[in-house]
């Protein structure tokens, strides 16, 4: 009996440890519909101190988007369903810089010249490379899909998480809703 319960405690602990170091999950505090995880503003996550290197050799700092909603997509050079989405991810960015939206990639886990490529001729937005997922970090995902998506309010808060590939259809009006709240 005693070993059982050593063996839960032990996976108590593991499992603690997978879901976030024992921190609390932002998310469970939200609606989560199959993929997409969506927060009432009072429950939001402030993301700050965000930067990184650009595939095209620039810098970015969130900072500089503040004011502006910002949809921040994490892929791979490597991941299909990354692949899948691109030409959606540009229909909506498209579709929404001129409302005052802010589309931002995070590449991790790729090579350089691989990730280059694979972002010519399917997105006109910048990406971050983060081959090691130390940018992705500071945006506090629960869930570390490759694909996924977040769509930051006007405040810097995250909104919206997509956790795994998304369409233009379903996309687009979260973007839209977003971007029509109030600031304050």
């Amino acid at each position: 009996m005693r070993r059982l319960a050593g063996v839960l405690a032990v996976a108590a602990l593991a499992a603690a440890v997978l879901t976030g170091c024992g921190g609390e999950n932002w998310a469970k505090k939200c609606t989560t519909t199959g993929i997409v995880v969506e927060c009432e503003p009072d429950q939001r996550p402030q993301v700050e101190k965000v930067t990184g290197t650009l595939l095209d050799g620039g810098t970015y700092d969130i900072a500089q988007d503040r004011g502006k909603v910002v949809v921040v997509n994490f892929w791979g050079s490597w991941c299909a369903p990354c692949r899948a989405e691109a030409d959606d991810l540009e229909t909506t960015y498209q579709a929404t810089k001129a409302k005052n939206v802010s589309f931002i990639g995070v590449n991790s886990r790729d090579d350089k010249d691989s990730a280059i490529a694979f972002e010519r001729g399917r997105v006109t937005y910048p990406s971050i490379y983060d081959f090691e997922g130390k940018v992705a970090l500071k945006f506090d995902v629960t869930q570390t899909n490759t694909p996924q998506t977040l769509i930051l309010d006007r405040q810097g808060r995250i909104a919206v998480a997509l956790r795994a590939a998304t369409t233009h259809t379903q996309l687009q009006p979260l973007v839209e809703k977003i971007a029509a709240e109030a600031t304050g």
